[in-house]
Protein backbone atom coordinates (compact mmCIF):
# COMPACT_ATOMS: atom_id res chain seq x y z
CA UNK A 1 0.00 0.00 0.00
CA UNK A 2 2.57 2.43 0.49
CA UNK A 3 3.87 2.19 -3.46
CA UNK A 4 0.47 3.98 -4.40
CA UNK A 5 1.42 6.83 -1.60
CA UNK A 6 4.63 7.06 -3.32
CA UNK A 7 3.68 6.71 -6.77
CA UNK A 8 0.58 9.64 -5.61
CA UNK A 9 3.35 12.30 -3.74
CA UNK A 10 5.88 11.51 -7.29
CA UNK A 11 3.27 12.21 -9.62
CA UNK A 12 1.79 15.41 -7.50
CA UNK A 13 5.04 16.91 -7.02
CA UNK A 14 5.70 16.88 -10.83
CA UNK A 15 2.41 18.76 -11.57
CA UNK A 16 3.19 20.94 -8.64
CA UNK A 17 6.79 22.12 -10.56
CA UNK A 18 4.81 21.82 -13.81
CA UNK A 19 2.64 24.15 -12.64
CA UNK A 20 4.45 26.76 -10.45
CA UNK A 21 6.05 29.46 -12.56
CA UNK A 22 9.42 28.88 -14.14
CA UNK A 23 11.48 31.06 -16.14
CA UNK A 24 13.06 28.26 -18.24
CA UNK A 25 11.86 26.15 -20.98
CA UNK A 26 14.17 23.39 -20.14
CA UNK A 27 12.77 22.64 -16.10
CA UNK A 28 9.18 22.54 -17.63
CA UNK A 29 10.61 19.79 -19.74
CA UNK A 30 12.24 18.45 -17.10
CA UNK A 31 8.65 17.84 -14.78
CA UNK A 32 6.80 16.64 -17.76
CA UNK A 33 9.13 14.08 -18.53
CA UNK A 34 9.53 13.40 -14.39
CA UNK A 35 5.17 13.07 -15.17
CA UNK A 36 5.56 11.00 -17.91
CA UNK A 37 7.82 8.43 -16.27
CA UNK A 38 5.81 8.38 -13.20
CA UNK A 39 2.91 7.17 -15.33
CA UNK A 40 4.93 4.53 -17.06
CA UNK A 41 5.72 3.29 -13.28
CA UNK A 42 1.85 3.15 -12.47
CA UNK A 43 1.47 1.20 -16.03
CA UNK A 44 4.08 -1.19 -15.59
CA UNK A 45 2.54 -1.39 -11.77
CA UNK A 46 -1.15 -2.26 -12.54
CA UNK A 47 0.00 -4.64 -16.00
CA UNK A 48 2.48 -6.31 -13.43
CA UNK A 49 0.21 -6.75 -10.70
CA UNK A 50 -2.43 -8.31 -12.72
CA UNK A 51 -0.70 -10.40 -15.29
CA UNK A 52 -1.03 -8.34 -18.45
CA UNK A 53 1.56 -8.86 -21.34
CA UNK A 54 4.05 -5.66 -21.24
CA UNK A 55 3.84 -4.67 -24.97
CA UNK A 56 1.58 -1.77 -23.68
CA UNK A 57 3.87 -0.49 -21.55
CA UNK A 58 6.73 -0.99 -24.53
CA UNK A 59 4.17 1.23 -26.82
CA UNK A 60 3.71 3.91 -23.70
CA UNK A 61 7.49 3.75 -23.62
CA UNK A 62 8.22 4.55 -27.15
CA UNK A 63 5.52 7.51 -27.42
CA UNK A 64 7.16 9.32 -24.06
CA UNK A 65 10.72 9.25 -25.98
CA UNK A 66 9.07 10.79 -29.06
CA UNK A 67 7.47 13.34 -26.49
CA UNK A 68 10.49 13.94 -25.04
CA UNK A 69 12.88 14.26 -28.36
CA UNK A 70 9.75 16.43 -29.60
CA UNK A 71 10.03 18.87 -26.78
CA UNK A 72 14.24 19.37 -27.28
CA UNK A 73 13.94 20.04 -30.84
CA UNK A 74 11.32 22.51 -29.85
CA UNK A 75 13.93 23.55 -27.27
CA UNK A 76 16.81 23.69 -29.50
CA UNK A 77 14.76 25.77 -32.18
CA UNK A 78 13.71 28.38 -29.92
CA UNK A 79 17.39 28.28 -28.79
CA UNK A 80 18.55 29.17 -31.85
CA UNK A 81 15.61 31.70 -32.82
CA UNK A 82 15.68 33.98 -29.75
CA UNK A 83 19.14 33.11 -28.30
CA UNK A 84 17.83 31.73 -24.96
CA UNK A 85 15.01 29.23 -23.21
CA UNK A 86 13.87 32.18 -20.77
CA UNK A 87 10.12 32.63 -21.30
CA UNK A 88 10.43 36.68 -20.55
CA UNK A 89 12.95 37.20 -23.37
CA UNK A 90 9.97 36.43 -26.28
CA UNK A 91 6.66 37.03 -26.98
CA UNK A 92 4.66 33.94 -27.33
CA UNK A 93 2.57 35.91 -30.03
CA UNK A 94 5.78 36.30 -32.00
CA UNK A 95 6.05 32.40 -32.74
Amino acid sequence: MMIYLYINISFFCGIWVFSSNRKHLLATLLSLEFIVLTLYFVLYYYLTSFNFELFFSMVFLTFSVCEGALGLSILVSMIRSYGSDFFSAYSMLQC
